[in-house]
This record gives structure tokens, sequence and C-alpha cells, in this order.
């Protein structure tokens, strides 16, 4: 079963960059047809995808959030990264990894953005 899980700091003051780790189990991400997500949801309110990254590792954004996410991957350790600059209070969500398109979610990290 295709395990993920997200690893990050809780915590990223305002204007900085957030950085959090996806670590994928019993696939390997580069493995045909299996695209890696990041989607977050703020408190009260809807899922918002924020970006992938394929198995080729080509990467897609929301436009929404302008040029501000930046996914990578280690394919040696079987990780794919999201970094989100200048971040503001509004960042401020429970950010998930994920393979869409095969139905496996992480379990969620709380990310505050706060000075």
């Amino acid at each position: 079963q295709v395990q993920l899980q997200e690893s990050g700091p809780g915590l990223v003051k305002p204007s900085q960059t957030l950085s959090l780790t996806c670590t994928v189990s019993n696939v390997s991400i580069t493995t045909n047809d299996y695209h890696w997500s990041w989607i977050r949801q703020a408190s009260g309110k809807g899922l918002e995808w924020i970006g992938r990254i394929d198995s080729s590792g080509n990467t897609y954004y929301s436009p929404s959030l302008k040029s501000r996410p930046s996914i990578s991957r280690d394919t040696s350790e079987n990780q794919f990264t999201l970094q989100l600059s200048s971040v503001t209070p509004e960042d401020t969500a429970v950010y998930y990894c994920a393979s869409l398109s095969g139905g496996h979610w992480g379990q969620g990290t709380q990310v505050t953005v706060s000075s």
C-alpha cells in the first residue's frame, strides 16, 4: 500500500520560505503515471491544490499562488519537497501530500505563519 508522510517545521515567520518534505513508501516516485501533489486546507476553508510533480519530474502549479511555490524531488530518498516563498499568515493551513490519482494521502501537517 502506498504511504505518504509529511515532515517539516510547524512554525514559519512571515516573509520566510516554508519547506515541507513528503516521504513516499512502497512505490517509487518515478513510477509511470504517478503524480505527486501538495494540497492545503486553511481552517474553515476548502482544499486548495498547490501543485504537483509527475513521474518524469515535470512540475505544475496553481496560478493563484503565482510564482511562490516550487516542488522538487530527491529520487534517491523517494521524497518530494514543497517550498513556498514569501509566506504570510494567510498561508497558515494543514498541508497534505498526496497521489490524487491513486487516492493516497499523507496525514497532513499543520503549518502556522506567525512572528
